[in-house]
């Protein structure tokens, strides 16, 4: 069982979806990333939705929740969603726990893909999923979220967000610091306003939740960026910092949207990082 500091961590899988090749890789061209991930008839890649979970210090920490069961079919249609085989509560429920045992979610950010499992439809009204947990939230990306940019529209959705906001279960939090004892979140500004990463940590090792900063190993080399991140040059920056870190500290890096690789280490290679050692988070 992996474990760092004084957590069990479980890979906790919600569902496959698909998003357009071009945009997830935005100016790189679909011959050299389709090398590396190919997509469907409709130029869709596969990617998962890969949560982690963290067991110890009297908590029971879920980092993102993947897109929950409120959509359409016309929504799932587009997005090519698939949560029969994996969905929140089954892997929730094969690591020996339930919802209604989290005690914290942190959301990376609002965004559908890692947020919408925070609610679910009850009587055809979006309720808070999470009966017992706090949801932590950057304030500044809250807010961002909450204005609503019409950029992110499609993203930001009310059913998700408009639940949180009145359930009283909302921590707007501030600023890079250890959210408890060994979790450490980071706010980065190039995907969207104050997005958190997450780092689990203790003197010996560091595993960094890379979010949509490194949406999928192939994400790592510098201009192979998102159509979607609002300042793709200030990801670029971020994505050149953090990497420097993790190769100075031997961090691995877990990935939330990768169809192949779940985790991996990272290191200088001759084109740039590269990552190493890829395997599930049961290896770790």
């Amino acid at each position: 069982m992996a474990s760092i500091a004084s957590y069990t961590l479980h890979s906790i899988e919600t569902g496959r979806f698909g998003l357009d090749g071009g945009a997830m890789f935005g100016i790189v061209p679909k011959p050299l990333w389709e090398k590396q991930i190919a997509a469907d008839e409709l130029n869709r890649i596969p990617l998962h939705a890969r949560c982690l979970l963290l067991e110890g210090q009297g908590r029971l920490i879920l980092i993102d929740n993947g897109i929950g069961s409120k959509y359409n079919a016309k929504f799932a249609e587009i997005y090519g969603i698939d949560d029969e085989t994996y969905n929140l509560d089954q892997s929730l429920r094969q690591a020996g726990f339930s919802k209604d045992d989290v005690t914290d979610v942190i959301l990376t950010h609002l965004h559908f893909d890692h947020c919408g499992g925070s609610t679910q439809l009850v009587d055809g009204v979006s309720r808070v999923a999470f009966n017992n947990a706090t949801f932590h939230v950057q304030k500044e990306h809250w807010d961002w979220a909450d204005a609503n940019n019409i950029r992110e529209k499609a993203s930001f959705l009310p059913d998700n967000l408009k639940p949180l906001g009145e359930s009283g279960q909302l921590n707007l939090i501030e600023g890079t610091f250890d959210l408890f004892p060994g979790v450490e979140v980071i706010p980065v500004d190039g995907h969207t306003r104050a997005m958190q990463l997450v780092r689990v940590h203790d003197a010996n090792a560091s595993l960094l939740f890379t979010a949509d900063l490194l949406p999928t190993h192939a994400h790592l080399s510098p201009a192979w960026n998102m159509g979607y991140d609002l300042w793709p040059m200030t990801t670029i920056e971020e994505k050149a910092a953090l990497l420097d870190k993790a190769i100075a500290g031997n961090w691995q890096l877990f990935f939330e949207h990768d169809p192949v690789v779940g985790l991996a280490g990272v290191t200088h290679g001759q084109r740039g990082p590269e990552i190493t050692n890829p395997r599930p988070l049961a290896d770790l």
